[in-house]
């Protein structure tokens, strides 16, 4: 191969990534989520849920209790795609908020919030 035939090959590879299918991959800030269904105007605002915790814990790993997963976030959704809460689904509705998603993707009651020092339980 001659070098002018490199060339192209050489600024394919150094290109820069295209974007996934279903947008931007991101991360969530990591920390522990608190999880809650909503509460109504005669009691709390959210009813804790705390089976449904669980903490962010690197890059794109989380965790429950002892046991890990893996998730993806793209475009707006994360999607738990190992570990105990694998097949779920959640839209980032906020800097610390998610909110779950059913199958058809119509949100569901479920709501996590990132804990944070004003908001600790």
């Amino acid at each position: 191969m001659n070098r002018l035939a490199a060339i192209p090959l050489a600024l394919l590879l150094s290109a820069p990534a295209l974007a996934a299918p279903g947008g931007p991959i991101g991360t969530l800030p990591q920390g522990d989520y608190a999880c809650e269904a909503p509460g109504d105007a005669a009691g709390p605002a959210g009813i804790r849920a705390p089976e449904r915790d669980f903490t962010v814990t690197s890059a794109s790993s989380y965790a429950v209790g002892l046991r890990t997963g893996s998730y993806l976030y793209t475009g707006g959704l994360v999607r738990m795609t190992s570990g105990p809460r694998q097949g779920e689904t959640y839209r980032r509705v906020g800097a610390g908020m998610l909110r779950q998603i059913g199958p058809g993707g119509e949100p569901l009651p479920l709501r996590c919030v990132r804990v944070v020092a004003n908001n600790r339980r």
